[in-house]
């Protein structure tokens, strides 16, 4: 009996400890946003006060009226960045989800040479083919549009990827049921596998809804005009040359910007969690 207590209390003092260095870290993590978010609020004079102090005097809004009346046409670009954002992750959610279930359900020849020539591509980086995509913008007229930086990134190696391997665990039997009640195969991709997909959708929509968000190299190169430009380029606008913009607007600009990333994550951070519990279930 003694032994039993003495094994439980080990057991919660472990899951105190691990709990402990858990919320340490989500401090971690935290601690640079809060102090984004106080940045946004201070005077710029306040911004480089020694020793630094972390609540802001006031909550006083006047960075974020700067931000959106100054030269820069930052609701403009705000749209852009949705604009791109939003096409690319519906781009690729529909595309990786059809290509996966090719890979993943169908037998046809060169499957898997050409799920390995997919597979390479993710070695390249966008350095590589930024000057074809370039040349064959300008011949398109898609040079300072904003849809061309999303038609870049309709679809991705590492979405089919994560897809193709999430439906892979899966059960097939009722795809093959279905299959053998003469269903077919847009049918069963349809009402079967795509229900099943929604956690790693979820997973997908997220990582690729942040990175588009985040584009700097890409857009740099395709969008030079302020008209244009995404939030990243906004930023060094923003910051001006050789940093000389003032800080705290330039902090009110980033809190706006990083909103959008922090509600998506905060909305679909309930589907990733269910699908970690019901991926248990295997072939």
């Amino acid at each position: 009996m003694n032994d039993a207590f003495s094994t439980r209390a080990a057991k919660r003092w472990v899951d105190i400890a691990i709990i402990a260095v858990m919320v340490l870290l989500a401090i971690g993590m935290l601690l640079p946003f809060l102090w984004l978010f106080s940045m946004s609020f201070r005077p710029v004079a306040d911004a480089y006060k020694l020793p630094p102090s972390f609540l802001p005097p006031s909550l006083d809004f006047a960075n974020y009226w700067k931000v959106l009346s100054s030269r820069v046409p930052f609701l403009h670009i705000y749209a852009n960045s949705l604009l791109v954002a939003v096409v690319v992750t519906v781009g690729q959610l529909v595309t990786c989800t059809l290509a996966a279930f090719a890979f993943a359900r169908l037998n046809f020849r060169g499957r898997d040479t050409l799920f390995f020539i997919l597979l390479v591509g993710l070695m390249f980086p966008a350095q590589v083919t930024i000057l074809s995509i370039y040349l064959g913008y300008a011949q398109l007229g898609l040079i300072n549009r904003p849809i061309g930086l999303a038609l870049m990134y309709l679809t991705s190696s590492f979405g089919v990827f994560l897809i193709r391997q999430f439906m892979l665990s899966q059960p097939k039997a009722l795809e093959e049921a279905a299959l053998m009640d003469g269903a077919g195969y847009f049918k069963i991709f349809w009402r079967i596998s795509l229900p099943q997909l929604r956690p790693a959708l979820s997973a997908l929509g997220i990582i690729t809804f942040t990175q588009t968000w985040n584009y700097y190299f890409q857009a740099r190169v395709l969008l030079g005009k302020e008209q244009s430009m995404t939030l990243p380029l906004a930023m060094d606008v923003l910051r001006g040359y050789m940093a000389q913009g003032n800080l705290s607007v330039v902090m009110a600009a980033m809190s706006m910007s990083v909103l959008p990333v922090v509600l998506l994550f905060l909305i679909a951070q309930k589907f990733v969690i269910e699908g970690i519990t019901m991926s248990g279930i295997k072939n």
